[in-house]
């Protein structure tokens, strides 16, 4: 049920009967979590943090006692042993499906059915197909339904593109993405198993794809490249398969703007974009995880060449900006979710912005030679 909000953190058993009882001027929309690995980990404390319209009312886990432990921990008032417990749950408004890629259809289209919104992680399917298929669940079901690019929801984001809009670095002519990080951490990692949709692609060259894909025209259907060029390392996966560990693509779009991008999974990078324009530049440090504390990104405007007549001491001007919150990354993107289903704010991210992500990822995962 869609509660209404508290004015300050509760204890588990006393927030849950606040929510249910006490009246106030801000809705609270209330989250079931299906999973308990990383990203779980990261919304629910995300929330904790600094959320003002969501809190957690359930988990679940196929293990009942790994439910109870992740409640515990973060004073959640429902744990259950299976995701079909809490698909039935009449505390739970909003479903936040933080399973491995594999089963994100299956468990969206449960929760849809069950009367669920839901926030999916990223990437939405495994293909377009799934992708659309999840959509249209949500349509038939009157329930919202977005794929949770936590990043969209920063300000920091929206700043830039709203820059970019603005004409601050003239035509766009060149995007530029990293986004990689090294981990020993191996078995067990869902990442690395190419049955349950591991890879380096679909965990964070997807934020490269989408991140490029807003920059490069506010119509979903005109950010979808005409050319796609990739290439990748394949490692054996630990199910047995070929997963690829690392790739790098350029992909060309119908206005002629070109992007290129690099992702890893064992490899330390500057992670960073940028946009790069015929009056200048701008580049984002800190793109796909902005802080809290005033993270910055810079805008440069570009001397003209010697040739082109323009007086030496006209040089390269930069512009510092800062967008800083006062909440978690995670808060945010619930909250944003939450504006959707409740105020009826438009979605962070469109259905159709996630099928034309899944297209692009589709070429690329063929093109560097990934089978599932």
């Amino acid at each position: 049920m869609i509660q209404p909000a508290p004015p300050l953190r509760l204890g588990a058993k006393g927030q849950l009967r606040y929510c249910r009882f006490i009246i106030t001027a801000m809705e609270q929309l209330c989250f079931g979590i299906i999973s308990t690995g990383n990203i779980a980990t990261q919304f629910v404390e995300g929330i904790n943090g600094g959320s003002t319209r969501c809190t957690v009312t359930a988990v679940a886990s196929r293990s009942a006692e790994t439910a109870k432990a992740f409640a515990e921990k973060y004073g959640i008032p429902g744990a259950h042993g299976s995701y079909d417990d809490l698909l039935t749950d009449p505390d739970v408004d909003a479903v936040y499906n933080a399973l491995p890629n594999l089963y994100h259809k299956e468990w969206t289209l449960k929760a849809l059915a069950a009367g669920k919104h839901v926030l999916c992680e990223k990437p939405m399917g495994m293909d377009a197909d799934e992708t659309q298929a999840m959509f249209d669940a949500a349509k038939a079901a009157d329930r919202t339904l977005i794929e949770a690019f936590m990043y969209r929801t920063h300000p920091q984001t929206k700043a830039v593109v709203q820059k970019i809009r603005e004409g601050a670095i003239g035509e766009v002519k060149l995007i530029r993405t990293t986004f990689c990080y090294r981990t020993e951490k191996i078995q067990g990692n869902t990442r690395f198993d190419q049955s349950l949709g591991g890879g380096a692609t679909m965990d964070i060259g997807c934020y490269c794809v989408d991140f490029a894909r807003q920059i490069t025209g506010e119509d979903p259907a005109f950010s979808v490249p005409e050319a796609i060029q990739a290439t990748g390392r394949l490692v054996e996966s630990t199910d047995g398969g070929m997963i690829d560990v690392s790739a790098s693509g350029v992909l060309t779009y119908p206005s002629g703007i070109v992007s290129t991008f690099s992702c890893a999974m064992d490899t330390q990078a500057s992670n960073l974009a940028q946009v790069c324009g015929t009056a200048g530049y701008i580049e984002v440090p800190v793109p796909w995880k902005p802080g809290i504390a005033e993270p910055t990104w810079m805008l440069r405007t570009m001397t003209k060449p010697r040739q082109d007549g323009v007086p030496d001491e006209v040089g390269e001007q930069l512009e510092t900006f800062t967008t800083g919150v006062d909440k978690p990354l995670y808060a945010l993107e619930a909250d944003a979710f939450a504006e959707t289903v409740l105020d009826g704010a438009e979605p962070f991210m469109s259905p159709e912005e996630s099928i034309g992500n899944a297209k692009v990822l589709e070429a690329l995962l063929e093109r560097v030679g990934v089978q599932w």
